[in-house]
């Protein structure tokens, strides 16, 4: 009885365990590709992308209120009754004209009736260009700065959604890499066992062998035929997972490639975390709130404003050079008194930068710890590798000698079938270790917001 070691298993295990560098740079080539298909086809960035658009046409609406603004104004008015005023011009003037028709001895100045003036007048217009700018309104400035900074913030809030995006792909391109790397470390030791089976069929039929023998390594056949299906199934499930972070087609099919170059050395990664988005947008909240103060205070400050109209007035629809008007004003707004609203909001405001500062050194706290942890991890899941790259070794010698002794028949089936799955398992546990050490480096990543977009 001679069987043939299991050259494939052993071969993808080195595989796993000896990417090359000649592959780095393509590996990386690709997981980036996919890496930027995310960052611009995801739709949630996509919508994030459109708030930022908002906060920028903010602030256009806010730098606009420096120029002049022209309004065309018209009115019309016409009414009859209501109030009216009494003016006895015929009561003044008639004993006037009558001792003026007496000295002319004539009737050139006639008697004229008293009149009775409305208040409201009669189809009246009075159409207008009004042009007006704020000469001095420190609300505008403080306002301008305010928006400027909401795009600001709009911004790190779209850069924190692309950090956990690309940890998101690169987990998710790990998984899946790990899932089709344990499907082929089954479907190699499927063979091996089917080979296992018909070698104990053809000893049972010479009558060579016992049906227990035969019995048991069916049975270990159908236990990896069902282990084979999870991982199978694992792979779909991974699969639909990437291509829906990157918005594309669920069953598209993905490039398998991967990279261990930079997953080696224990010191070289850094837990710097000053490029954290999320203490830019604290900080960013911070002058936000100091902005308020300075608009708060600076209410006191008086605020002018000028005007100019051009325009038509008079009755009947008439157009000429009476009816042409043009007004010139300066505007001046000072508040006096405002039940002290606005020492209250300096006070409400003052207290929000306290918790602002607060929550910065506590978020400070957070990420630094987050980021030493993430370290301690990928520096864990480096040794752990190597530590697996060793077990596999061994249980490679260690199959290499049982099956010898069950070629002669010094070892049982029972301890070839160990030897068998002890060899299995160490390749998934290096595959698993592999792509362990590989998503502790891109969370590293995250935490200290190391990639460049």
């Amino acid at each position: 009885m001679k069987t043939n070691p299991p050259l494939q298993l052993i071969r993808y295990g080195l595989v796993i365990a000896l990417t090359t560098l000649s592959t780095a740079l393509t590996a990386q080539t690709v997981l980036d590709g996919y890496v930027s298909e995310g960052l611009k086809d995801n739709l949630v960035l996509q919508q994030k992308d459109i708030t930022l658009q908002q906060a920028q046409q903010s602030l256009q609406i806010a730098r606009s209120y420096f120029f002049p603004s022209v309004n065309l104004l018209g009115d019309y008015t016409s009414g009859e009754g209501g109030r009216s005023i009494a003016i006895p011009v015929g009561d003044l003037l008639n004993p006037v004209y009558a001792s003026l028709n007496q000295l002319t001895q004539g009737d050139k100045f006639p008697q004229i009736e008293n009149v009775n003036q409305n208040f409201f007048p009669h189809n009246f217009y009075d159409a207008r260009v009004r042009t007006s700018l704020p000469l001095v309104n420190t609300d505008l400035y403080v306002n301008r700065s305010i928006q400027s900074q909401q795009v600001v913030l709009k911004q790190y809030e779209v850069e924190l959604y692309k950090r956990q995006l690309v940890l998101d792909i690169k987990s998710a391109y790990f998984s899946y890499l790990a899932a089709v790397a344990a499907v082929k470390i089954y479907e190699s030791g499927l063979g091996l066992v089917n080979k296992n089976v018909e070698v104990n069929e053809s000893l049972l039929r010479n009558g060579k062998s016992l049906p227990a023998n035969y019995l048991r390594s069916k049975s270990e056949a159908e236990r990896v035929k069902a282990d084979l299906n999870s991982a199978e199934n694992r792979v779909v499930n991974a699969r639909k997972y990437f291509n829906f972070l990157l918005n594309k087609p669920l069953d598209r099919e993905i490039e398998v490639s991967y990279d261990l170059a930079g997953a080696t050395a224990l010191d070289s990664a850094s837990t710097d975390i000053t490029s954290r988005e999320e203490l830019k947008m604290i900080k960013t909240s911070r002058d936000i709130n100091a902005a308020s103060i300075r608009l708060n205070r600076l209410t006191r400050v008086p605020k002018v404003n000028a005007f100019l109209d051009l325009g038509s007035q008079a009755a009947d629809w008439k157009f000429n050079d009476k009816s042409k008007y043009y007004l010139v004003g300066v505007q001046l707004s000072l508040p006096l008194f405002q039940g002290f609203r606005n020492n209250i909001s300096i006070r409400q405001n003052t207290l929000e930068m306290r918790k602002t500062e607060l929550n910065l050194t506590r978020t400070t706290e957070q990420l630094q710890l987050a980021a030493d942890v993430a370290k301690n991890d990928w520096q864990t899941t480096v040794q752990n590798y190597a530590a697996s790259r060793e077990q596999l070794k061994s249980a490679q010698s260690y199959f290499n000698l049982v099956e010898k002794g069950y070629q002669q028949g010094i070892n049982t089936l029972i301890e070839f079938l160990d030897a068998r799955n002890q060899l299995t398992s160490s390749l998934l546990q290096q595959n698993l270790r592999l792509f362990e050490m590989l998503t502790a480096e891109a969370r590293l990543e995250r935490e200290t917001a190391s990639y460049t977009f």
